[in-house]
C-alpha cells in the first residue's frame, strides 16, 4: 500500500518478525538483500539511524507493522538515501562542481555542474531534514540536484536541520520512481550514510511496499 499525506498507514501483525536486526540504516539494508516481498522485519535501530527517526521508531518495536520502500540499484539496497558527490551536510566552498546529467522517470531533469545528487526514499540524513515531504513509505523517492555557488553553501548548510534549506533555486528538486545519474568523471558515492567508493553513473529505481517494519 502507497502512502498518501494524512492517510493512516500499517496494520496489526500478530505473527511473528521474519527477520531480526540491529544496527544502522545500511545493515538493515543488507538484512533485506535475499528478502521476499513484504517480509516482516523487527529492527532495532542504531541511534544514528535516520530511517527510524523518519517512521518514529522506538528503541523497543511493538506489534504495529508499517509497510515501506527500498531504492534498489545495481550494487544493493538502500533503506533511507543514496548520495552522489558531496553530501548536502558536508558540503564546503572549496568543493568542485562537475558536469553531470539526470533523467527522472525516462525524462531529462538536469544537466549542468553540480556538487551532488541525493536520492531520497526517506526524509533526514544525519538527522538533518533533508527531505521535508519525503516519507519512506510514499511509493516514490525525490531527488535533489545541488548546484549551489560557493557563497551559498555555508547559508544551506544552516538550514539544513529544519528543512528551510528548499525551495531553492539553485537545488532542483523533482519526484522519482526511476532515476539515472552521469557525471562526467567519478565522484563520491554514499549508502544509507555509508561510504562506498566512487562512481560516474548511477540508476536507481523504488520497490514499492518491499518489507514491513515493526514500530
Amino acid at each position: 500500500m502507497t502512502i498518501r499525506p494524512g492517510q493512516e498507514w500499517g496494520s496489526p501483525a500478530p505473527e511473528p518478525p521474519d527477520r531480526d536486526v540491529s544496527g544502522g540504516d545500511a545493515d538493515l539494508a543488507e538484512a533485506l538483500a535475499d528478502a521476499p516481498p513484504g517480509v516482516l522485519v523487527r529492527y532495532r535501530p542504531a541511534e544514528s539511524s535516520d530511517l527510524a527517526r523518519a517512521v518514529g521508531l522506538a528503541p523497543a518495536a511493538g506489534e504495529f507493522a508499517v509497510t515501506l520502500d527500498l531504492l534498489r540499484a545495481a550494487g544493493g539496497l538502500a533503506v533511507n538515501a543514496v548520495v552522489l558527490g558531496v553530501a548536502p551536510d558536508r558540503l564546503r566552498w572549496w568543493h568542485r562542481r562537475v558536469a553531470v546529467e539526470v533523467t527522472v522517470d525516462g525524462r531529462p531533469a538536469f544537466a549542468g555542474r553540480a556538487s551532488t545528487v541525493a536520492v531520497l526514499n526517506g526524509q533526514y540524513l544525519r538527522g538533518a531534514d533533508l527531505s521535508p515531504r519525503g516519507h519512506p513509505g510514499d511509493g516514490s523517492a525525490e531527488v535533489q540536484v545541488y548546484a549551489l555557488a560557493l557563497s551559498q553553501r555555508g547559508g544551506m548548510r544552516r538550514r539544513l536541520h529544519t528543512g528551510s534549506h528548499l525551495p531553492h533555486p539553485d537545488i532542483a528538486t523533482r519526484r522519482a520512481k526511476r532515476v539515472a545519474v552521469r557525471f562526467s568523471r567519478p565522484v563520491l558515492m554514499e549508502v544509507d550514510g555509508r561510504p562506498v567508493g566512487r562512481t560516474a553513473s548511477l540508476e536507481l529505481e523504488v520497490v514499492p511496499a518491499a518489507y514491513r517494519l515493526l514500530v
